[in-house]
Formats: structure tokens, C-alpha cells, sequence
């Protein structure tokens, strides 16, 4: 199985630790493009404070966010689950979990990033900041930069067998689309919260508290499903509302996961 998040706009800084190592990265063939990647953003962030800014979508109150990607080669590089921080990682509590569950979450989960394409809970990077709606000076705008390598990759990392769980929000599912022959075995999964008159909406807060528990859940249950039919059956044995929508061939299918309350 293959889980997709999304990273989290807040990321902690570490405090100590050898610095960057591509090498060390998951999918080492996405290197020369997080090579350049990495090399635009810190020469923005090391130019203008003021078109810095203006590109990150930044206020002057964040300069210290533009003071943070000029150190990238050199600052602290730690694991993935400790630099992604917010409502998702704050929910999944991946340093919480047994030796044994982490070490599944790490073969299981990919984090996409507009910096690194997409990482492992364990691969070691700094913190940063970048999103998938940034176009970068030279490199153009980052999810065109990503969508070639990463359709070159992600087919070996969702292997040959086995569901993938599509969580992504949009800015990031933009940068890779699965084929046709691997639609068939991903499963995109929103949270829609039920409102009082009935209704159902997307909710922020809801949507990344209930993916971070989704995962965390399917970490500590012991179970790993061979095919979609089984993760939507394993899901719904977990305690969670589902409305499943099975698309034509060739496209993803829909799990709507709903929530009444937190």
C-alpha cells in the first residue's frame, strides 16, 4: 500500500544535525530536479527580501521564513516527521507509535513537496518553505517543473500490486496524475463534515484531523489491503462513514470519508 499526503505549510526548524544530503533521499532519480530546485530557491531568497516575498507569497512579518530557505544547504537536516508540522502531523503523532508501526508508515507514506517532489517520513531534509502554486525565477512554475519526473517515478514506488491512498490537497495532486493502468488503484479520499441542516462541506480543520487519524489508524491496526476493495472495507472497520464512488476504468476512485464533528 501507498499513502500520498500533503507536507504542511508550518515546518520546526531542527536545532542540530548534519545538513542536506540528496543522496540520502528516497527515489534518488528525482535528485537533479530538487537540485534545482533547491539551487533557485536559495538564490531568490538570498536577492530581494522584496520580490522573495512577492514570489513565496510571503508579508515582511515572514522574512524569517526567506532567511530559512538561504540556509538549505547548510542548515540541520532531520527526519520528515519532525520537520512537518500542522493538523495532519500533529493528528497522525508519528513519534507516538511503536517502533513497528513507524517503520510501516515509513515504507507506506509519501509526502509530496514542491521543494523535493516527494519524500519519506525518514529521509532527512531542513526546513523550508515553498508551495505548489510558486513560480520559481528560471525554474518556472513547480508543478510543471514536477510532473515529468515524478510520472517517471511514482509508478515503481506504488509497486506492482496493492492500493494506493491518494490524500493530497489539490495544489499537490496537480504536480502528479496517475496513468491509466494505476488509476485503477488509487483511491482519493476527501473528508466532508456533516452540516447541521444536513449538508455536507469540506472543512480544513476536519479534513486534516480525520487524514491524520485515517492514517495513524490504518498504521496501528496490523492490516495491510491488497486492493482498494479491501482499504475501503478496512477503513469502514475502523469506525469511519464512508460513501465510496468507483469511477470508469482508467480513472481514480472517490472515498468520501464523513465526519459529523472533530
Amino acid at each position: 500500500m501507498l499513502i500520498l499526503l500533503p507536507p504542511s505549510e508550518g515546518k520546526t526548524t531542527a536545532a542540530e544535525g548534519n545538513p542536506l544530503s540528496l543522496d540520502s533521499l528516497s527515489a534518488p532519480s528525482l535528485n537533479p530536479t530538487r537540485l534545482r530546485a533547491v539551487n533557485a530557491l536559495v538564490k531568490l531568497s538570498a536577492g530581494s527580501p522584496t520580490r522573495a516575498r512577492k514570489v513565496l507569497g510571503l508579508t515582511p512579518r515572514q522574512d524569517n521564513e526567506v532567511c530559512r530557505n538561504q540556509q538549505l544547504l547548510t542548515a540541520p537536516a532531520v527526519a520528515a516527521a519532525d520537520v512537518y508540522t500542522g493538523v495532519v502531523y500533529d493528528s497522525m503523532d508519528y513519534r507516538s507509535l511503536s517502533a513497528t508501526h513507524r517503520r510501516r508508515l515509513d515504507r507506506w507514506v509519501l509526502i509530496s513537496s514542491a521543494l523535493w517532489g516527494c519524500v519519506r517520513l525518514n529521509d532527512r531534509i531542513p526546513a523550508y518553505r515553498l508551495s505548489a502554486d510558486v513560480t520559481l525565477p528560471v525554474v518556472g512554475p513547480l508543478r510543471r517543473l514536477w510532473r515529468r519526473p515524478l510520472a517517471e517515478v511514482m509508478p515503481t514506488l506504488a509497486g506492482n500490486r496493492g492500493p494506493v491512498l491518494d490524500l493530497r490537497s489539490s495544489g499537490y495532486a496537480n504536480m502528479w496524475a496517475p496513468s491509466e493502468a494505476l488509476a485503477e488503484r488509487v483511491l482519493v479520499g476527501r473528508v466532508l463534515q456533516v452540516m447541521p441542516n444536513g449538508s455536507r462541506r469540506a472543512v480544513s480543520h476536519h479534513n486534516k484531523a480525520t487524514k491524520g487519524r485515517l492514517v495513524r489508524d490504518l498504521a496501528v491496526c496490523g492490516d495491510t489491503p491488497g486492493s482498494v476493495a479491501d482499504l475501503v472495507k478496512l477503513v469502514q472497520s475502523l469506525g469511519y462513514v464512508t460513501d465510496l464512488t468507483l469511477r470508469a476504468s482508467g480513472k481514480p476512485h472517490r472515498l468520501d470519508i464523513v465526519v459529523a464533528e472533530l
